[in-house]
């Protein structure tokens, strides 16, 4: 038998291959099979799989789409329906992850209990909570593995969709979260139970690790347990800075770390009493005691994609040592991935489990050769990682760090080999009596401290790293190629010519409109405002998403990575219609992470701001046209009835950004001079509210197309239906975020054409369907 497969070839590599194709195509399809047909082809592929090992990627390909799209639509089938969104509930279950808190607010995943008591649509499923405190109050303590009786209010899963690669409702199906919301105050919330599980040990260890002095403990508890709570934005942005997430969070390697530990107390024991080989040889007992102990760490530290992956490919290995087999790091690494996508295809949809499976793919290719030092190694496998997996990085990430390999080259061994064996020994310490694991941790921390202000200093290095922008579907496969042709062997010809391939990967899918053309994103911010817009060398912000007191902030996690997306490293203008924090509370973000020209705002408006904008400012960028139409010169400031109305034109052909105004400022504009209020597209005045949106206001715009920037299900039950009955009354058609995700107008001489992010991307996971 071969001694690469050493197995049958129905669990090899073509299996692996065709399960995983299979499955893919099923999940980035725009819609799902009827379920008889996914039901017809998963049976003919398992049939096929049994009876055709010759052709067995064919089979499992087969079996990968069927058994996918049979998983995705139950899943799917399960989300909340659209009868109970808003509706008080009672539900009783289980917090079944590590709750995170802030001043404000306590937010954690709860498994309703699976009994007749429940809400039928919710037994024993997931949900998302957000428990909000009362004014002055602290939020609510919550337990890990705790039980609840809780009151609330829930929603379909609801992401924001613009260009990029940020997806939440994703997200969401593959963590089967079937709806959101909140916890109504008040004295009908109960605890029936303190934290107990696998969940409260893991929270346990955390705390105990939090109690020391060092500002590195948050760090330690990311490395010994998964546990990333205490971990900040900064953070967060130095680690991606450095291309070092994958040391943070719990990878392979830890697995195998206590895998070897518990092997090495099995030695040991064995040892110390040899009567025990006579029951167990010890070899077998080493073997058994390192799969039982890594599986435990598996589970206490949240079983993430890459830490089973090694769990599943230790198990295999172990299996054939046991029974005499011979297996290599290919067969593993298949049997593994095989395993993970039967057990949960929707594993596929994680970026996780495709770097942890491409990473390991990489090394056993390239570095299969052996017989160099252990430096050269250790060298070729770190330039084998970074170029390997650049590609899927900036697939899932859209971002690279060309100061990776130099961070990995120190973080590697100074925190995979020294730091993280000594969070580890803490948590075998701990376990054996509360305390004494907090030497081992100090001392962890004490290490980390040591190389972490080399990080903070290679993260302020402007070049170090870039955002990418969204290409082209054929660029990432491209690159893939381009990284194979470089990391192939030397004899292979044309490497320098390889680099080509990695051009596609730079190229925005959105170039720059032509001179005399205008292009307007509506970026879906939620329940507040962002557009884009774009002339052939220029850029405009019109206001800059919301920001909360809660800390979300949309300048930092909507807008900075659409205008990547876009491809948009500089903004001449930004224009902030009022004040208010829905559109103006991203600004220092924004400024913060792309160099701004210039800012401007209404007069007198309570913000910081170079210029003011006012009735008669007119000026022309690359053949586009732009006029202020509102607010007066030197006007007081009132707020939304003062928001800059910007009109953009081309041509006979115009746009007009409303802000916030009300029916007394359309009003006063309409008597001023209807002329300048002429568009074809109109971004609808204040959301779409009730007091907004006035007949002769509607009749004077002429708009063929109005378009609301709201949050799904928001509070102000924003676009109002009366004021949308107002628009389609005058012959408007009516687009709103919420459902229509970003969207994208094209201006220029000839007219103007409209597209919505989610009709361009459509997804099976899309909240916009209908179960």
């Amino acid at each position: 038998m071969h001694a690469e497969t050493g197995t049958s070839p129905r669990i090899g590599l073509q299996a692996a291959i065709g399960l995983l194709a299979g499955a893919m195509s099923c999940l980035w399809a725009p819609w799902l099979a009827p379920r008889w047909v996914l039901i017809a082809l998963a049976i003919s592929g398992l049939v096929l799989w049994w009876k055709l090992p010759r052709r067995i990627w064919i089979a499992t390909a087969l079996l990968g789409f069927g058994w996918a799209g049979i998983v995705a639509g139950a899943a799917l089938q399960s989300r909340l329906p659209t009868g109970l969104e808003g509706r008080e509930l009672v539900v009783q279950g289980r917090v079944d992850n590590l709750p995170e808190q802030d001043s404000k607010s306590t937010r954690f995943q709860f498994a309703v209990d699976d009994d007749v008591a429940q809400q039928a649509e919710l037994r024993g499923k997931r949900i998302r909570l957000g428990w909000f405190a009362a004014p002055d109050q602290a939020p609510p303590q919550i337990e890990s593995g705790s039980r609840w009786r809780l009151h609330v209010k829930l929603k379909r899963p609801h992401g924001l969709r613009n260009p990029g690669v940020q997806d939440s409702e994703r997200g969401m199906l593959v963590d089967r979260i079937v709806a959101t919301g909140s916890v109504k105050g008040g004295d009908g919330n109960e605890e029936l139970q303190a934290g107990d599980g696998i969940d409260a040990l893991r929270d346990g260890i955390a705390q105990r690790i939090e109690q020391g002095s060092s500002p590195s403990r948050r760090f330690i508890r990311a490395l010994a347990v998964g546990d990333t709570r205490g971990l900040s934005d900064d953070d967060w942005t130095i680690l991606r800075a450095n291309g070092l997430t994958h040391l943070i969070a719990i990878s392979g390697s830890h697995v195998a770390l206590t895998a070897i530990l518990g092997s090495a107390l099995a030695w040991l024991l064995w040892q110390s009493f040899p009567d025990l080989g006579r029951s167990l040889p010890r070899r077998t007992a080493m073997l058994l005691a390192g799969i039982v102990v890594a599986a435990f760490y598996t589970a206490l530290s949240g079983g993430e994609v890459p830490t089973l992956r090694t769990l599943l490919m230790m198990a295999s290995v172990a299996s054939a040592v046991l029974l005499r087999r011979r297996m290599g790091a290919v067969q593993a690494l298949a049997i593994a991935a095989i395993a993970l996508t039967l057990i949960d295809p929707l594993n596929l949809l994680r970026p996780g489990f495709w770097l942890s499976f491409a990473g390991v793919a990489w090394l056993s290719w390239c570095l299969r050769e052996g017989g160099r030092s252990v430096l050269r190694e250790f060298l070729g496998a770190q330039g084998v990682a970074t170029l390997g997996l650049l590609p899927l990085s900036m697939l899932f990430f859209a971002q690279a760090s060309w100061v990776s390999p130099l961070a990995n080259l120190v973080a590697v061994p100074w925190w995979g080999f020294v730091v993280v064996p000594l969070s580890l020994l803490g948590v075998l310490a701990d376990g054996l009596h509360h305390g004494w694991g907090a030497p081992l941790w100090n001392l962890a921390a004490w290490l980390f401290d040591l190389a972490w202000p080399l990080f903070q200093r290679i993260a302020d290095w402007p070049p170090g790293q870039s955002r990418m922008p969204e290409a082209s579907i054929i660029a990432w496969p491209l690159a893939l190629i381009g990284a194979f042709w470089l990391l192939a062997p030397r004899k292979l010809p044309g490497k320098p010519l390889a680099l080509a391939l990695w051009l596609p990967m730079f190229t925005p899918l959105q170039p720059a409109p032509l001179p005399g053309e205008a292009r307007m994103q509506v970026i879906d911010v939620g329940q507040g405002q962002a557009i884009l817009l774009r002339t052939a060398n220029h850029v405009i912000l019109y206001d800059a998403g919301p920001a909360t007191d809660d800390g979300y902030d949309a300048g930092a996690t909507v807008v900075l990575p659409a205008l990547a997306a876009l491809g948009v490293d500089r903004i001449d203008l930004m224009m902030l219609s009022h004040a208010d924090a829905d559109h103006a509370g991203g600004m220092n973000a924004v400024l913060a992470g792309v160099p701004v020209a210039a800012v401007q705002a209404p007069p007198n408006a309570p913000i910081e701001v170079d210029t003011h904008c006012k009735l008669g400012d007119r000026w022309e960028w690359d053949g586009v046209g732009f006029e202020v139409v509102s607010p007066l010169p030197d006007s007081e400031y009132t707020g939304n009835p003062s928001s800059c109305v910007l009109r953009v034109s081309s041509g006979d052909h115009a746009l007009l950004l409303t802000g916030d105004i009300d029916q007394a400022t359309e009003r006063a504009m309409v008597e001023r001079n209807p002329d300048s209020l002429r568009a074809d597209v109109v971004s609808m005045p204040h959301h779409g509210s009730a007091g907004s949106s006035s007949d002769a206001f509607i009749h004077a715009t002429g708009a063929a197309w109005a378009i609301a920037s709201a949050g799904y299900r928001n509070k102000f039950h924003h676009p109002n239906p009366k004021a949308v009955a107002r628009w389609t009354d005058g012959g408007t058609h009516v687009l709103d975020t919420p459902h229509a995700g970003s969207v994208r107008v094209e201006l220029s001489p000839a007219g103007v054409t409209l597209q919505t992010e989610r009709a361009r991307r459509q997804r099976i996971w899309d909240s916009g369907n209908q179960d």
